[in-house]
């Protein structure tokens, strides 16, 4: 045991430090991802460095150079300035990439907006982030067309893409058009440091609307890096990223090898089941990137021959389930599954570099200080951490599960923790007192365990946030949202666990005593409103829903109920997708969503 856990220690450690000793000569030289990429154009020059599967368009190194310079004079010939905030809101292509990239080699932060989000949602991510200007995708026109009045007439809008200027909002600019007259030299860049903010990611919380969290050059650096280093890719690796951009997974651990580490990258519009083989055969990959759902999605494919046909050698990730890790692997004949563990803003990322099946990362048991996070107690129905007599919390021992929490060192960029743009929302995710008395770390809100050798496990999510189809949804939010188009009823919104699926599907219990929701109508005011993974997959139907004193909903023995007809005296519906209805949940139907013949 003791030889494994050496063996273990040395090889995390060895990661560590390199990425340590790296993000130090990047701090010392003030370097910023625009520079390091700088150095990948002069290394890697006209090798493929993006391929754009939807229309099988290819960039070079010195073309997204180009392109990128071109969108940092155009901004600069606007008047824009070191420091402000442009969204940007389109589906993934090879665009994306060099907009924000752009913007970053003059001092100007991205707010990468999810495109999926619509009416007040967007407004909101648009307004928080103070950004001055949209750029959006043609494809996104009738979502901008609807929230364009309530943004202000200050903020200037761009279009990419084929476009009506009759359906776009007045004074929409074409952004080829411009970006075709626009030099493409590099321009003179502002004195930027490792530290300062590159772009904001927005993720969805508890507290309802998306918070932006703000990534900072080092961070970006850090994620791709620990990734790169651990699971020992090479520049010569072609990694297919069918993620959206406007996650860290897509953006940072994927297209974050071609910036930094010279390799090519395949982008994808969306996730196809379908045509995914197709693809990595086409484009010769080595590497696959998923997030849970993708694995499980492939695998209810039909077996077809194009499957072992592929160069795969590894699947990037996080969340494929233990019960179908060694299935994944025998089927596609992927030798390593490069599983890991972190979030956009938090400063405890774990990675599972030894191949240790069912492991979302590991942790030194014989040296934990080298990388101080930790497991501590919590209570399991509240989530409140524990505490021990001398009000420090209490360190889980093997086989328990507890919040993982890392250790906040502000001037350490492997350590430090940059929040949001929002301070309270920032305030909520640390906590004092945590390792020794005085200190702060941050909460990560999941709960995981750990075995002996140090491996972790993971095992939930805490707060009311839970994971559908690769998305966080938040409860809060989809619960104003229901509210308001039920005419302020009351909703309470959770997650259920449904057999054979990942994460949790949505439920929404509604306080209906007359019974009086046109459910039809429901479902199209909705389609409108939320984004697929974020609409209810089950309804409750009923007189009213509990509530604490302070008017807080009480969903604990909701969660618990579940959508069992046996158990569950309430109308319970399920949403058809197939026929883009409600229909009710009857014994016959749970019977066979168990079983597996009824898909989600």
């Amino acid at each position: 045991d003791l030889v494994k856990a050496c063996y273990l220690l040395s090889g995390a450690a060895g990661v560590l430090l390199r990425v340590k000793m790296n993000v130090r000569r990047h701090l010392r030289e003030k370097n910023t991802i625009p520079k390091i990429f700088a150095e990948s154009v002069h290394r890697y020059g006209d090798k493929t460095a993006l391929i754009f599967e939807g229309t099988g368009e290819s960039w070079t190194f010195r073309q997204l150079d180009e392109y990128s310079n071109k969108v940092a004079n155009l901004l600069l010939e606007r008047g824009f300035k070191e420091g402000d905030v442009v969204a940007l809101f389109m589906e993934n292509r090879c665009q994306y990439v060099g907009l924000w990239l752009g913007m970053a080699k003059i001092g100007i932060e991205a707010a990468l907006i999810n495109f999926n989000l619509r009416l007040e949602a967007l407004v909101h991510c648009v307004t928080i982030s103070n950004a001055k200007a949209v750029f959006f995708g043609s494809e996104l026109t009738d979502a901008v067309s609807e929230v364009h009045s309530s943004m202000g007439k200050a903020v200037q809008m761009f279009c990419s893409g084929e476009w009506d200027p009759k359906q776009v909002p007045q004074g929409t600019e074409c952004l080829e058009a411009l970006l075709a007259d626009a030099p493409s030299h590099l321009p003179s860049q502002p004195q930027r440091c490792f530290t300062d903010r590159l772009f904001y990611i927005y993720t969805s919380g508890t507290t309802g609307m998306p918070k932006a969290a703000i990534v900072v050059h080092s961070r970006y650096y850090r994620m791709a890096a620990l990734v790169y280093y651990g699971f020992r890719m090479t520049s010569d690796d072609v990694l297919y990223d069918c993620l959206p951009l406007y996650h860290s997974a897509g953006n940072i651990v994927g297209v974050g090898q071609c910036l930094i580490h010279g390799m090519t990258v395949v982008i994808r519009k969306k996730f196809s089941a379908s045509r995914f083989w197709d693809d990595c055969i086409k484009y010769n990959c080595t590497i696959v990137q998923y997030i849970g759902e993708i694995c499980r999605y492939l695998l209810n494919q039909p077996v077809q021959k194009k499957e072992q046909q592929h160069r795969i050698r590894m699947a990037l990730g996080n969340g494929l389930r233990q019960s179908i890790w060694e299935e994944f692997m025998n089927r596609f004949s992927i030798p390593q599954i490069a599983e890991f563990y972190g979030a956009t803003e938090c400063n405890c990322s774990l990675g599972n570099f030894d191949n240790k099946v069912g492991a979302c990362g590991f942790n030194s048991q014989i040296l934990p200080f080298i990388y101080p996070i930790r497991l501590v107690r919590v209570d399991e129905e509240t989530m409140e951490l524990i505490r021990g007599p001398d009000g420090v919390c209490i360190p889980c021992k093997p086989g328990e599960p507890g919040q993982l929490v890392g250790r906040i060192i502000q001037n350490d960029p492997l350590r430090r923790f940059d929040g949001y743009v929002n301070q309270s929302a920032t305030d909520k995710k640390i906590a004092h007192s945590v390792f020794k008395k005085g200190d702060s770390a941050y909460l990560s809100g999941d709960v995981l365990i750990m075995d002996k050798y140090g491996h972790m496990y993971f095992k939930d999510r805490t707060g009311d946030t839970y994971r559908w189809k690769g998305e966080n949804v938040s409860t809060t939010e989809v619960e104003g949202t229901l509210s308001k188009l039920l005419h302020m009823k009351d909703v309470v919104v959770y997650g259920v666990e449904v057999p054979g699926a990942e994460g949790k599907a949505g439920m929404a219990a509604i306080a209906d005593p007359s019974h009086s929701t046109d459910l039809e109508k429901f479902v199209k005011d909705m389609e409108k409103a939320l984004p697929p993974y974020a609409r209810p997959v089950f309804l409750r139907i009923l007189p009213e829903v509990n509530k604490t004193g302070t008017f807080k909903f009480q969903k604990t023995e909701l969660r618990r109920d579940g959508f069992d007809p046996s158990t569950v005296s309430d109308r319970l519906y399920f949403l058809d997708s197939s026929r883009g209805r409600y229909v009710q949940l009857d014994e016959e139907l749970y019977r066979s969503m168990l079983s597996g013949k009824h898909k989600l």
